[in-house]
């Protein structure tokens, strides 16, 4: 079924960690999540770059072979929401705070990486951002300039500006429908995004988690379950009598 030609008001979806745990990725927050295991400082910040570049590499080298495993995959989450922008009558923008590439395997192609993609690095030489399935060491020339020693993944560390905040400001400004999906509300400025919608006023706010967020009394509706299930039944109600 394609887009009916009498247009919707946008929507807007926020996605966490928590809609990819289904497709077998580790989760930052949880008890046994990633942050548990590693110090944050060490990995994920440039100044711990900066101090052991190659113990950052190693990280998301193994991160990086995870998701690349033929095992991983979309679950029904990001199918669906992939049929969500297929067949709503408007515009429908996924903004993942996810380096995966699970949305874009489902089928989005309305999608913002605010903190980056494990599948690209970024010259720090030219400032080129480029594919990159494999490893990543030190001692890698960037395609672009051939310099060595100056690619990184593209990923936003702590400390870093996340990417395209001008146009996702715009989007929840506009939008109709915000929904957040999987997030545990930790994180800003994302944590951050359901209280500016509600200040515009004009846009319905729900959240599907497997369990309340720490914003979760922000929200105007919230669904809980597993988002291979309540993701899917969501699309359904939204696609069949709005919200």
């Amino acid at each position: 079924m394609g887009k009916s030609t009498v247009p919707k008001p946008p929507i807007v979806v926020l996605t966490g960690a928590g809609i990819s745990k289904e497709s077998g990725l580790d989760t930052f927050r949880d008890a046994d999540g990633i942050w548990a295991k590693v110090n944050i400082e060490d990995v994920a910040t440039p100044g711990g770059f900066h101090r052991d570049p190659a113990r950052v590499h190693d990280f998301y080298n193994m991160r990086r072979r995870g998701l690349n495993d033929p095992g991983v995959g979309p679950n029904p989450g990001h199918l669906a929401l992939a049929r969500l922008e297929k067949e709503w009558p408007g515009e429908v923008l996924i903004v993942t705070q996810n380096i995966d590439d699970l949305h874009e395997r489902a089928g989005n192609a309305n999608l913002i990486h605010m903190h980056g993609e494990l599948n690209k690095v970024r010259c720090q030489g030219c400032g080129a951002v480029m594919g990159w399935t494999g490893d990543l060491g030190v001692g890698d020339a960037c395609p672009r300039c051939t310099r060595t020693g100056t690619l990184r993944p593209h990923i936003v560390w702590f400390g870093e500006m996340p990417l395209e905040m001008e146009r996702i400001q715009e989007a929840l400004d506009g939008c109709g429908l915000f929904v957040s999906i999987g997030t545990s509300g930790n994180v800003y400025p994302a944590a951050g995004f359901v209280s500016h919608v509600r200040a515009v006023g004009i846009a319905h706010t729900v959240e599907l988690n497997l369990e309340p967020s720490v914003g979760a009394s922000l929200f105007a509706e919230t669904l809980y379950g597993p988002a291979s299930e309540t993701v899917p039944a969501f699309v359904d109600r939204v696609l069949t009598r709005g919200w």
